[in-house]
């Protein structure tokens, strides 16, 4: 089992595709809204939830999958510096959980994510 620090911790590289094995998890009217390569898989985010396919091992065949459903989410922030300088932004969440933290390298638009979480959990 992961360390759990690193657990709630996840960095999204760029947007990417949907890979087959997490559309094969979806239920009955969850939505794809956007899906971000991740440090070792992929971030997928929904009209239901959050979901991230960490691989695991040296050969990366064992896959957890983490699901962050957005009715546990009970409060989140934002954060980014609009500058030269900000090769990241980052948005916590706070759930009935824990807090997870979602690191947003340069060049993804995190005014976008923002925009998603806030519908689906307002």
């Amino acid at each position: 089992m992961a360390d759990l620090t690193e657990i709630m911790n996840w960095t999204f590289i760029q947007e990417t595709e949907v890979p087959t094995e997490i559309n094969e998890i979806l239920i009955g009217g969850e939505i794809v809204e956007v899906a971000y390569k991740t440090i070792r898989d992929v971030a997928v985010i929904t009209n239901k939830r959050i979901i991230v396919a960490d691989k695991q091992g040296v050969t990366g065949k064992k896959v957890e999958v983490y699901t962050i459903p957005f009715k546990s989410i009970v409060m989140y922030s934002s954060e980014n510096a609009h500058g030269i300088l900000d090769f990241n932004a980052e948005i916590e969440l706070w759930t009935r959980a824990g807090k997870f933290k979602l690191n947003l390298k340069k060049g993804i638009d995190i005014r976008k994510l923002d925009k998603i979480i806030g519908q689906h959990i307002l």
